[in-house]
C-alpha cells in the first residue's frame, strides 16, 4: 500500500498547529515556510481536513489553521482517512468466478476466499493501529527539541 505524502505534511502540520495552540489561527504561508513547501501547495493538503473538521481554517488577513479538536480528540487514522479516503486498500473482485470457476456451482462462493479474509483482517489490524494513535500520543514522542525549535521558527515569522 502507498500513501501520498499529503498524510506526512497533513500529520506533521497538525503537529505543529498543536504545539502552536496557544496562538491566533497559523497563516498558510507561514506554516508552509516552517516546512519549505509552496503554499498552495500545502493548503490543498489540508482542505481534506478542513473538510473533516480536524482543522478549521479562517479566512482574511489574520486568518489560517488550527485545530478543530483537541490533540487527543484527533487520530492518525483520521488524518490518514481524510487524505486518502475511507475506502479499503483491498477491493475483492471475486475473479476466483471467472475462468475456470465461471462453471462453478455458486455455493462455492457463498464465503469469501481465504485471500479476501487475511486482506480484510490486515486491514483491520492496520486500521485499528492507527484509529489508537492520537496526535496528542505523538506529541508525546517527538524528540524534545523539536516543539521548541519550531516555536523560535513561528516567532522570527511573526516578529
Amino acid at each position: 500500500m502507498l500513501m501520498g505524502e499529503g498524510v506526512e505534511w497533513g500529520l506533521h502540520c497538525c503537529l505543529v498547529l498543536a504545539w502552536l495552540d496557544d496562538r491566533a489561527p497559523i497563516a498558510t504561508g507561514r506554516l508552509a515556510e516552517i516546512f519549505e513547501l509552496p503554499p498552495e501547495y500545502l493548503k490543498k493538503r489540508l482542505q481534506p481536513l478542513v473538510r473533516e473538521g480536524i482543522l478549521e481554517s479562517t479566512p482574511g488577513a489574520r486568518g489560517g489553521y488550527r485545530l478543530a479538536r483537541a490533540p487527543e480528540r484527533v487520530t492518525v487514522l483520521d488524518v490518514v482517512a481524510a487524505i486518502e479516503g475511507r475506502e479499503d486498500a483491498f477491493r475483492c473482485t471475486e475473479i476466483r468466478q471467472r475462468g475456470s470457476g465461471a462453471s462453478a456451482a455458486a455455493a462455492e462462493f457463498a464465503e469469501p476466499c481465504g485471500i479476501a479474509k487475511v486482506m480484510r483482517r490486515a486491514e483491520m489490524a492496520w486500521r485499528r493501529e492507527l484509529a489508537a494513535r492520537t496526535i496528542a500520543d505523538l506529541m508525546a514522542e517527538t524528540p524534545a527539541g523539536a516543539p521548541s525549535r519550531v516555536r523560535r521558527f513561528h516567532e522570527r515569522l511573526t516578529t
